[in-house]
């Protein structure tokens, strides 16, 4: 009860008002419809339960080191975000206009969920009765992941879709961070009492992880059944898979602040072919067991509820424009930072959790992303340019990660970090070009006054 009540003055602080894009929320939050309040808090659950789960299966910590574990080399860490990028780009642009024929998507949402938990509790019970000694182990562990990833695709594009759907753009930064702050603390707790418990210095319980971690997918399933969704009425020809993939093209080519956004995530795309080899690097440089992993994680985790918080409120005021600036400027420092701690020793290794609290923004980014893109097209556009927003992330990841990795094990870390630094920082130049689309839509209701 404590919890619901905390939520209820989350959403009645929430609706105070400011200017928004191209909704402007009524003065009083009694003039929104009641399902507004109950998603907000429903959404938030779910967010909170996703988090808690995630959190045991970080890719930037938790996954590498169990790639390390059964025998993975730079190369096969590379595969971790080509599978998961995969998964999260060509499966949703390939069921886009699917989901947005669904009258109703929060079904699809609590069964793909589902399906996601149970791929680790599959993880969990192989390793239960194996401990991983079979030949075999990276290959089947490998195939998981990428049936997960493309679970976990479909099941962000969902997600997102909801929010456009059941959110007004002046609440969407707020539940943002409202689930990440929530669902941080509950989710760092968690990790603190029981992966202390499940990791040792040479290995863990990745039974239990992963047990862990499918069971909170479950929960955060049922959960999206909760949501009270009014059915749409969007029915249309399914098209090809060549005609999707011409449809997301020419949004690209059509729309040139679109374009620059594509530019930006696929700079971004770039910063995640790194997020295997940061735990790597600081394991081999600095003499680290796997209980390091614990206040990494944590410090991670840690980023994302705090950050995600004064970024959420700058996006509902300011829009999220110079969000995705303080995003991008912020990832081009975590290489540098990294690469000049792994030279430090002692004092490298005690202030080694910075870079993974400052990664934190990587799954903030993640959210921004697809925030700003909700608000540059129509509602009916939404799944078309949410699933190609995710395949331009994930062009740069599918195409260099594992080479990237191989380079690693020949040039070392200092050329690839370096390298991709030059991307970031691109990236974050391209930022400055995007327009603001609350000031677009500001100038258009002033053009239309007498």
């Amino acid at each position: 009860m404590r919890g619901r009540r905390f939520l209820n003055r989350v959403y009645n602080r929430a609706m105070d008002p400011y200017e928004s894009p191209k909704h402007k929320p009524p003065q009083d939050h009694d003039s929104l419809p009641p399902e507004t309040k109950t998603n907000f808090i429903r959404l938030t659950l779910h967010y909170i339960w996703l988090r808690v789960g995630w959190i045991f299966k970080t890719e930037s910590i938790i996954m590498p080191a169990f790639v390390d574990l059964i025998g993975g080399s730079g190369w096969l860490r590379g595969c971790l975000p080509m599978l998961n990028r995969f998964g999260q780009s060509i499966p949703p642009l390939l069921v886009s206009e699917r989901v947005r024929n669904l009258p109703q998507k929060k079904y699809a949402l609590a069964a793909t969920m589902t399906l996601m938990g149970a791929c680790f509790l599959i993880l969990a019970t192989i390793w239960w009765f194996t401990q991983g000694k079979f030949a075999a182990m990276p290959f089947v562990f490998l195939s998981i992941y990428a049936l997960f990833f493309v679970l976990a695709g479909i099941c962000q594009l969902l997600t997102n879709t909801l929010i456009g759907k059941l959110m007004v753009p002046t609440l969407r930064g707020r539940l943002a961070a409202v689930g990440s702050i929530v669902g941080g603390l509950i989710a760092i707790a968690c990790a603190w009492f029981l992966l202390s418990a499940w990791l040792g210095e040479d290995g863990g319980r990745f039974e239990l992880i992963f047990g862990f971690t499918g069971t909170a997918f479950l929960i955060a399933g049922l959960l999206a059944l909760t949501f009270v969704e009014t059915a749409d009425d969007n029915g249309t020809e399914l098209q090809s898979s060549v005609q999707l993939f011409k449809a997301a093209l020419q949004t690209v080519r059509d729309d040139i602040n679109f374009r620059r956004l594509m530019i930006v995530a696929g700079m971004f795309g770039m910063s995640i072919v790194l997020w295997p080899h940061y735990q790597t690097l600081a394991r081999e440089r600095l003499d680290v067991g796997f209980r390091s992993l614990i206040p990494w994680v944590i410090a991670q985790h840690i980023g994302v509820t705090l950050l995600t918080v004064p970024l959420g409120w700058l996006a509902d005021r300011r829009g999220n424009r110079i969000v995705l600036q303080v995003l991008m400027f912020t990832l081009c420092v975590i290489p540098m930072l990294a690469l000049a701690l792994s030279q430090l020793g002692t004092a490298g290794k005690a202030f080694f959790s910075l870079v993974f609290f400052l990664l934190g923004v990587a799954p903030i980014a993640f959210r921004f992303l697809a925030n700003y893109t909700l608000e540059i097209t129509d509602k009916e556009n939404h799944p078309l340019y949410l699933s190609t927003l995710g395949l331009f992330i994930s062009i740069p990841v599918m195409t260099t990660s594992a080479i990237f990795g191989a380079l690693i094990d020949s040039l070392g870390f200092e050329a690839v970090f370096l390298l991709i630094l030059g991307f970031l920082l691109y990236g974050f130049r391209t930022s400055l070009s995007l327009t603001e689309p609350r000031f677009e839509a500001s100038d258009d209701l002033d053009d239309t006054k007498p």
